[in-house]
């Protein structure tokens, strides 16, 4: 029987024991980054390894029990209701730190998720603070608590180790049979494209330099790196950048869905880059 899991946030499997190991690294722009529970590449993960993250695998019924409660609380309230629920959710979220306290983590983990489901978009993003201020969507029935999902999620990545730290630390489990996905900030294509605010710092293009170097670095060392990026080029054909950043790479251009636009009509297939040394 064949076990599916979808990416519980709204936002190849392998049996061959020789398959090379899987290092899935997304990049933070500082090392001080542990109150962010973020979900790095989930949807990658769980391609490739069929078999806050952590708190799936390791205490999904608690975090289930959470999301129900919260569910149910939710869904049969008016609009206005909903707001005051959303509002007072996000504010309990930004003040929980995490910390050694395994409930605290859960419930952390549970409100990220629920704000996930609930605000405008499924954007994650903060302030210079790090707080994060994301309005509230407009979702008549949204699906906060995927139970079955969850538990399936939960046994994917019962064989992943799950570390959050700067991605330079990555480096000690990168060898030649190492695949690594570089999953950066993307570089703003435009004023009001700005990707690279996810947190309360900004990866900029200094900060895009010092990624190109490490990749560099660790394709030296033999491992195989995928990397992607935005498409300069969508609105400045003269914009070579990642060209001469990359340019000992095979860089390939590849359409994929924009899904984050405050005007719908602008939604859709945008050019992204693929950078490989392989």
């Amino acid at each position: 029987m064949v076990i599916k899991q979808r990416i519980p946030l709204h936002a190849p499997s392998t049996n061959n024991p020789n398959a090379p190991r899987i290092t899935l690294v997304y990049l933070f722009p500082t090392t001080n980054q542990k109150d962010t529970p973020y979900s790095f590449n989930f949807s990658l993960l769980l391609s490739i390894k069929n078999n806050n993250i952590a708190i799936i695998r390791d205490n999904v019924e608690r975090l289930i029990g959470l999301l129900s409660l919260m569910q149910n609380e939710y869904l049969p309230l008016n609009f206005e209701k909903r707001k005051q629920y959303y509002y007072e959710k996000r504010k309990q979220f930004n003040e929980i730190k995490i910390d050694c306290n395994k409930l605290i983590n859960i419930e952390k983990a549970a409100l990220f998720i629920f704000l996930n489901k609930t605000c405008y978009n499924g954007l994650y993003r903060v302030n210079r603070k790090g707080l994060f201020n994301v309005p509230i969507g407009d979702y008549k029935n949204p699906c906060i608590c995927d139970a079955d999902n969850l538990r399936n999620i939960s046994k994917a990545l019962k064989n992943v180790t799950i570390v959050c730290d700067d991605y330079r630390e990555s480096e000690k489990f990168i060898d030649p049979e190492t695949f690594v996905y570089f999953d950066p900030p993307y570089r703003p294509i435009s004023d009001t494209a700005n990707f690279t605010s996810y947190t309360e710092n900004i990866f900029d293009d200094s900060e895009q330099i010092r990624l190109a170097k490490f990749v560099e670095k660790m394709s030296k060392k033999g491992a195989k790196i995928l990397l992607s990026n935005s498409y300069p080029k969508n609105t400045d054909i003269d914009d070579n950048f990642f060209d001469n950043l990359y340019s000992s790479f095979n860089i390939n251009r590849v359409e994929a869905p924009r899904m984050i636009n405050c005007n719908g009509k602008s939604r859709g297939k945008i050019n992204e880059l693929l950078i490989a040394n392989f």
